[in-house]
């Protein structure tokens, strides 16, 4: 694969023409720079200190509707594995295979949810650990070059879960959820960690059992399209334990923004003639059987959005959707390359579309380095998102949003030749 290859969200992954020219404006700006979200210099140094209006950024959508910015084929560096007790791995032991299922296979996602589930914790916040254990156990090929005797400092502007990313993507057409990411500025580079908000954890708390029973549902899909090694089949009787995860972490650059991110995998092609990772990964999904052109409609408008987005993002390059009726019975299974995602979506009347989520994501970038200058591990810049309102951010001095642990900032604080363990 060519990691300098650049990529338009119309192309296929696989083909090396795909490739998107970088265009600037007449001063050789990136046009994901956009003045709207610079604050003026003063303001840059001083906000915190300052009594007047913060700058804020926009998320109105016709404000995005430019070029697609550049976007590097994404290149994985690496992976790391989370196993049944959410210990991690610096190998992919977690990785499953796809089986291919039949095209209307009945299955049903119903089964072992009382006896043979392991649902992880989520009331653990877990941050960006994982992330960062996988950093220090490559400490080595990840530091600057030339910085051999000197404390490590990373190739990358941010450092962050493709999840967070996903986010950032979809929230010019957000409409019901908003977000808060919290930023650190940490030896030049920005660590991002989403922080929970105070809608999610009601939602969280008073989710029926019904809504419970419907997230099993996914990962039991998993379990009846996946093999642990590339010569078994998938094994529906055995347990669903949602603390074991395989993540792929890629490195990529959104115009001049240099990204590292990891992001949980669900399976890969075992065909040995596939493409080395990312593209041999495939993305599996569950939704509401499609009946009526409504729903239809629907699924194209936001359903569709997230898919891309999420897949796009680290270059997997297909989506394997089993629709399910009210019974929790898959009865129809579709393959849904990213590539054709958008020509699926243009008769859609004002639909979303792949330009104005990246450039929203670039834009948002770009404000953060220019808002979270101060370096500092204990130091967070928090940035907060709500339906039909600009981006705001506020700063904090070792509150609780601090995230980034003492056993990460002192080990990437460390001359080469001293040691700490996590």
């Amino acid at each position: 694969m060519d990691q300098h290859r650049s990529h338009n969200p119309n192309s296929s992954y696989q083909n090396p023409q795909s490739a998107y020219r970088r265009h600037r404006d007449a001063g050789g700006r990136n046009h994901c720079e956009n003045k709207r979200s610079r604050p003026n210099q003063q303001q840059q140094h001083h906000h915190h200190h300052q009594s007047g209006p913060a700058p804020n950024l926009s998320t109105r959508k016709e404000l995005y509707e430019r070029d697609f910015p550049v976007y590097k084929q994404p290149v994985e560096i690496g992976c790391f594995s989370l196993d049944s007790e959410r210990r991690f791995f610096n190998d992919g032991r977690q990785m499953r295979y796809y089986v291919e299922p039949e095209r209307n296979p009945n299955f049903d996602l119903r089964d072992g949810y009382k006896d043979r589930y392991i649902k992880r914790d989520g009331n653990v916040k877990e941050k960006l650990d994982h992330i960062l254990r996988w950093i220090l156990a490559n400490k080595s090929k990840l530091c600057s070059k030339g910085a051999a005797a000197s404390p490590c400092a990373l190739d990358f502007d941010f450092v962050t879960w493709r999840g967070h990313l996903t986010k950032l993507l979809t929230t010019p057409y957000e409409m019901r959820e908003g977000w808060l990411l919290a930023v650190t500025r940490f030896k030049g580079t920005l660590y991002i960690s989403e922080v929970e908000t105070e809608a999610a954890r009601r939602e969280q708390e008073n989710r029926t059992e019904r809504h419970e029973e419907m997230m099993y549902w996914g990962y039991k899909f998993e379990q009846y399209t996946c093999a642990d090694d590339v010569h078994s089949l998938p094994d529906p009787g055995g347990v669903v334990n949602t603390n074991e995860a395989f993540c792929t972490v890629v490195q990529t650059r959104l115009a001049d923004h240099r990204l590292l991110f990891s992001g949980e995998v669900d399976c890969r092609d075992k065909d040995p003639k596939a493409p080395a990772p990312p593209a041999c990964y495939v993305e599996l999904k569950t939704s509401a059987e499609i009946c009526t052109p409504k729903q239809r409609s629907n699924f194209h408008r936001f359903k569709l959005l997230k898919w891309w987005a999420q897949s796009f993002l680290p270059g997997v390059p297909r989506v394997v959707a089993g629709f399910k009726d009210d019974e929790g019975v898959v009865v129809n299974v579709d393959t849904f390359p990213i590539s054709k995602i958008s020509q699926l979506i243009k008769n859609e009347h004002n639909c979303w579309k792949p330009t104005v989520c990246m450039n929203f994501c670039c834009d948002f970038l770009s404000f953060v380095k220019q808002i979270a200058i101060e370096d500092h591990p204990s130091v967070v810049y928090l940035f907060s998102s709500e339906p039909r309102r600009d981006v705001t951010f506020s700063v904090h001095r070792d509150s609780q949003y601090s995230f980034l642990p003492h056993w990460f900032v002192e080990e990437m604080s460390s001359r080469p030749d001293a040691h700490h363990q996590p």
